[in-house]
């Protein structure tokens, strides 16, 4: 009879092992997460206020800019048509994500292969991205009174350049290749133009495609043509991983919208001081788009 005591124990550790196991089961095939679109749902959408041209705000929650309408266009083409716009920080975009603050951010927030892949990677913020929407390498702003002064990025050496936090012109900018360069680091970009504007600094710096912006927008302010530097930066709309068949659905939406004539009006709608030659680089292929869209890693060599 002593031994019956045992053979309970047994058959108990059993039935615990066997529960475990299809916990785990279940928890691995587990229904996908549900989707962000449809019908009666809100899609809260991260952008940016102050940055004519791409992404801001006209008066107070309505927003415009060349981000603005790839976000509409995108969105419809999966049955979302009045997305909810809010504005976010350069350095808090990943974060407002995460926390399910915004369900995507559309805010010349560029791809990289840090950010694209997943959180259990070192360093990976865990972000899928569709995309690029729009590509351009990093540029200078300078007062037009001064615009004689600049022809090239050695122009820049001693002089005091400002860039914003979270964006990848600070961290280019921050390299031993540019030591020469004295830096500003202020919050965003409203803060660096309007520190051009009273002469607290000589330049500002970041993506072309937004200093032609605030070209456009800031008659006594000039894009400096002749300085191009860094990597290309490739726009992405994002989303925190998890939702990748929602991500599927955005990227077909993209590659539709970049193949018609409506990516091409609403870029010289919202961005007519961009030259020709650089708007045409600036649209995204097909082909690139697959690339780099609802992957951990890209699939070519053109994202750092």
């Amino acid at each position: 009879m002593r031994g019956s005591g045992g053979a309970r124990r047994r058959v108990g550790a059993r039935i615990v092992a066997v529960l475990a196991l299809s916990a785990v089961v279940a928890a691995g095939c587990g229904s996908p997460p549900e989707s962000m679109f449809g019908e009666g749902k809100q899609v809260r959408v991260g952008t940016k206020g102050d940055q004519p041209g791409t992404s801001f705000t006209r008066h107070a929650g309505v927003y415009d800019g060349f981000d603005i309408a790839v976000a509409k266009e995108v969105l419809g083409e999966v049955g979302v048509d009045e997305p909810l716009f809010t504005g976010v920080l350069s350095k808090n975009r990943a974060i407002d994500l995460r926390k399910g603050a915004v369900g995507l951010v559309v805010g010349t927030y560029s791809i990289t292969r840090k950010r694209m892949a997943p959180t259990s990677e070192p360093n990976g913020e865990g972000l899928d991205f569709v995309g690029p929407y729009a590509s351009t390498p990093q540029g200078v702003l300078v007062r037009a009174e001064d615009r004689d002064r600049y022809h090239a990025l050695d122009d820049l050496d001693g002089r005091l350049v400002c860039v914003w936090k979270g964006t990848t012109s600070a961290q280019e900018l921050s390299k031993p290749a540019y030591r020469q360069i004295r830096l500003l680091e202020e919050e965003d970009a409203a803060y660096c133009v309007k520190a051009l504007r009273e002469k607290r600094v000589d330049a500002v710096s970041t993506d072309q495609m937004i200093l032609y912006g605030f070209m456009e927008a800031e008659p006594t302010l000039t894009v400096v043509p002749g300085i191009a530097f860094g990597a290309t930066n490739d726009y992405g709309i994002a989303m925190v991983k998890g939702h990748r068949e929602d991500c599927e659905r955005l990227r077909d939406a993209l590659k539709k919208y970049v193949a018609g004539n409506d990516w091409d009006r609403d870029f010289q709608n919202n961005l007519p001081g961009v030259p020709v030659a650089e708007r045409n680089e600036a649209k995204p292929t097909t082909s690139e788009i697959d690339a780099v869209s609802c992957r951990d890693e890209p699939a070519n060599a053109s994202i750092d």
